[in-house]
């Protein structure tokens, strides 16, 4: 009768460790999921801040703005205009002379 009650406390010893143990583990990983949700959120938040700084640094007043002041690029006028035109064929007969 002793040997089954030993038995019986050594599982139960066990099976309380083997429950704290699980417990801790699921805390554990309830802590490193809060954790990656956050930086989820602030990835998906960053990711929008961004895509909106995009829009602002493609919009076409800023694009002919850095034109003008980096490349020293003016607005094509007529009198600036060039034209040029093909004698006595097209464009890829003129290409082979």
């Amino acid at each position: 009768m002793t040997r089954l009650n030993l038995a019986l406390l050594i599982a139960v010893l066990f099976s309380a460790l083997y429950l704290v143990r699980t417990q801790y583990e699921s805390r554990r990983l309830y802590v490193e999921l809060e954790k990656t949700a956050a930086l989820s959120h602030r990835l998906e938040a960053d990711k929008e801040r961004l895509q909106v700084e995009k829009r602002a640094q493609a919009t076409p007043l800023r694009v002919e703005q850095i034109s003008k002041d980096r490349l020293q690029m003016r607005t094509a006028t007529p009198a600036i205009t060039q034209y040029v035109t093909y004698k006595n064929g097209s464009a890829t007969e003129g290409a082979r002379e």
